[in-house]
């Protein structure tokens, strides 16, 4: 045989091995639910076809202006349909809320309806798939003019978001999730307004199962010819099994008038696929 020959079977031999080395990586590498949930930025990746996911949970705020103290609680849910590896479709809401006023002189006062929910779809843009992995999506809500009681909206409104997911330092465990968009809100009086958002979430996975993390997010202005509203918050999220995770968070206004200081949340994600995804 040929030493030409001889080169060209090692060459082979060696691209084989290669390709089931990573054939097997991938095989064992574990598909574990990927919550929106807990913190203030989206992902930009989607759960996958034929995969239906809920993430909800209970979330508590606390409001003071001047003599009047606000407790606000309501149950945060967003529901994720799998289209394709690409598209899904979401509907997201505050869903149930209450929200009780204590006056000074120890009165107080109670409402509790049904937040607007909004229908949209995030998509999958770009995936590098190498160690700095850089994964970029949208997201794109639109909530109709709906609700009960005081929580009812007059005007349709929606948001557009640009979600990325950066793994800048794998050697140590820690990725950012920057979220950058511009949205056509309501506020507390009725009035459209246009604001810009921002929202940046460092993560550590010390575990492939454990993720702390810290997040910032930033709407200017917070209400039609109001200032910006900053909210600071971290928490932790743990992943039971594959497609159950459990998460806790709290945070606080950092700026503004709006926000709350402080809430605190606790939640439940669970994903659901048809055999053979």
């Amino acid at each position: 045989m040929s030493i030409r020959l001889v080169f060209i079977a090692a060459t082979l031999i060696a691209l084989s091995s290669v390709t089931a080395l990573a054939q097997l990586q991938n095989a064992t590498e574990p598909d574990l639910i990927n919550a929106d949930r807990p913190g203030i930025a989206d992902g930009s990746t989607v759960v996958g076809p034929k995969t239906f996911q809920i993430e909800s949970g209970i979330q508590a705020e606390f409001r003071h202006n001047g003599n009047t103290r606000e407790h606000t609680l309501f149950i945060p849910t967003l529901l994720r349909f799998g289209i394709d590896k690409h598209w899904e479709v979401r509907v997201e809401g505050d869903t149930f809320t209450r929200v009780t006023s204590f006056q000074s002189t120890s009165t107080s006062d109670e409402t509790s309806g049904f937040a607007p929910l909004s229908l949209g779809f995030k998509y999958h843009i770009y995936d590098s798939n190498n160690d700095h992995q850089l994964s970029l999506g949208t997201i794109v809500r639109v909530f109709p003019a709906w609700g009960s009681k005081e929580f009812k909206t007059q005007h349709a409104t929606a948001d557009v978001r640009l979600a990325a997911d950066w793994n800048f330092a794998p050697h140590l465990k820690l990725s950012l999730n920057p979220n950058v968009g511009v949205a056509r809100y309501e506020d507390d009086q009725g009035r459209l307004f246009t604001a810009g958002l921002f929202a940046v979430t460092l993560n550590s996975n010390p575990t492939k199962k454990l993720n702390p993390f810290i997040d910032l997010g930033v709407q200017w202005p917070e209400e039609k010819n109001g200032q910006t509203s900053a909210i600071l918050d971290g928490g932790l999220a743990y992943i039971i099994g594959r497609n159950l995770q459990l998460d806790a968070s709290a945070g606080t206004r950092v700026h503004g008038d709006t926000g709350p200081r402080p809430f605190i949340g606790f939640g439940i994600s669970w994903r659901a696929r048809r055999p053979g995804q």
